[in-house]
């Protein structure tokens, strides 16, 4: 591989994509899965494009993904904030010492 040629393909390539780029993973020789969507950097995205791994997502496709993240990132908040309520189990003596303490205040 002529190694001049390759960096040039490579910045060709990283000065056509915005910072942030959805790439699709192509199916490889070794073991690598075709269709996976993955949110990279502009120079890894380049890389992976050069390389044959992987190509750029549609704009639509781009979009998907990105709101799925969201959907996603928002319901692992929820599932965190449900895991991290915590409940007192108090006695009815107890509901009644505070409820004084607040009437006497």
């Amino acid at each position: 591989m002529d190694m001049k040629k390759y960096y040039k393909k490579l910045r060709e390539i990283e000065a056509t994509l915005p910072d942030e780029v959805v790439v699709i993973s192509k199916d490889t020789p070794e073991g690598g899965r075709a269709g996976v969507f993955t949110e990279a950097s502009r120079t890894v995205a380049a890389r992976l494009i050069a390389e044959g791994v992987a190509e750029r997502a549609s704009e639509a496709d781009s979009a998907a993904f990105m709101e799925q993240t969201r959907e996603r990132h928002t319901e692992e908040l929820r599932k965190r904030a449900a895991a991290s309520i915590q409940v007192s189990v108090i006695t009815e003596d107890q509901a009644r010492a505070l409820s004084t303490k607040r009437s006497k205040q």
